[in-house]
């Protein structure tokens, strides 16, 4: 989330300023890749679907001892509406025709993949999430190796020209965010549900009491390798496309997911290094609120309005740009740190 709203742009406009090789390789990572490859900002959201199924974990175990599985399952589908709902009205809502209307995007992927991850944790035991997860994967790239796509034929992954975005085409009703197809469409939501229950898989980990808690990071960090690794031979033959959310990208996303999972905990839980973390706790337990109020507020807005203009030219000449992304980052803090010291939760 601190990437997304505005330190990306600390970067691009400090490689426009100060071009040089260092920010070159930093201002590609920030971008995503147009279809084939993976760039760092592709692991940010795939990373939140990733961190949904980790504390589904949590948050659902202490509700099924006491409560039951079924109220948990209520639970799961209470969460997963109203957080639907709130991505449709980020994207607008229903103040425009229907067609008009995002049905799907990135706060309902994670809904629905809350909702998918959630009700399997609540019935199936982890050798079946397991088992769940390597079928989607194994039956997203099945479909779209093996079954032909009307006009083009079969085995194609190339944009506009795949089993996904056809079926986004002729099925999926409103606005599509990329003309007649949306990279968070109906068929690719399938592999994303793995991405969920992977991390699912992950806390499962992190609670096991019989593993003692340097083995728990190692056993992520060795797990994440092996991810990426898998995940990139994968994509030999069925590329690593994020718009897709091939199952290559899956494995590569969630490798590196519990890599950075593995080392944070090792350095934040076992090593009890937590102080330099403060920022990230305030942005940590409000993210959706933050990313509502940037929709309705706008940091960098705000802050172009105090240092944009002729004035950040004079304070700071060709930094300018850099003055105004940093107060943008520094304002977004300032209200997550603010929210967080009264203890205001956005609760979904």
């Amino acid at each position: 989330m601190l990437w997304i709203l505005g330190a990306e742009a600390v970067i691009h406009d400090l490689s426009t300023v100060r071009p040089g090789p260092v920010l070159r390789v930093l201002d590609a990572q920030m971008t995503h890749k147009p279809w084939e490859g993976f760039a760092f900002y592709d692991l940010i959201f795939p990373l939140f679907v990733f961190i949904a199924g980790v504390s589904l974990v949590f948050s659902l175990s202490k509700r099924i001892q006491t409560e039951g599985r079924a109220a948990a399952a209520r639970r799961v589908v209470v969460r997963a509406a109203v957080l639907y709902l709130l991505g449709v009205l980020y994207y607008g809502g229903f103040s425009k025709q229907f067609a008009d209307v995002r049905l799907l995007g990135v706060l309902q992927r994670i809904a629905l993949c809350y909702l998918a991850a959630g009700l399997l944790f609540c019935w199936v035991r982890p050798r079946g999430l397991l088992a769940v997860a390597v079928a989607l994967l194994a039956g997203y790239w099945a479909l779209l190796s093996f079954v032909p796509v009307p006009g083009v034929g079969r085995g194609s992954f190339a944009e506009g020209k795949n089993l996904a975005n056809y079926l986004d085409a002729r099925y999926l009703p409103g606005r599509k965010w990329d003309g007649d197809h949306d990279p968070e469409g109906l068929l690719s939501t399938l592999p994303a549900v793995a991405s969920c229950l992977l991390g699912t898989l992950a806390g499962l980990w992190i609670r096991e009491a019989r593993v003692g808690p340097h083995a728990k990071a190692l056993g992520l960090l060795l797990a994440g390798a092996a991810g990426v690794g898998l995940g990139y031979a994968w994509g030999l033959q069925f590329p690593i496309i994020k718009k897709l959310w091939t199952s290559s990208f899956v494995l590569v996303a969630g490798g590196f997911s519990a890599m950075l999972l593995g080392a944070f905990y090792l350095v934040l839980d076992v090593w009890q290094w937590r102080r330099w973390a403060a920022p990230l706790i305030w942005i940590g337990v409000n993210p959706i609120t933050l990313y509502l109020l940037d929709g309705i507020v706008n940091y960098r807005d705000l802050a172009e309005r105090c240092v944009g203009g002729d004035l950040g030219r004079l304070l700071f000449g060709p930094y300018g740009p850099v003055a105004v992304s940093l107060l943008a980052v520094l304002l977004m803090l300032a209200v997550a740190r603010f929210l967080y010291v009264r203890q205001i939760f956005l609760r979904v």
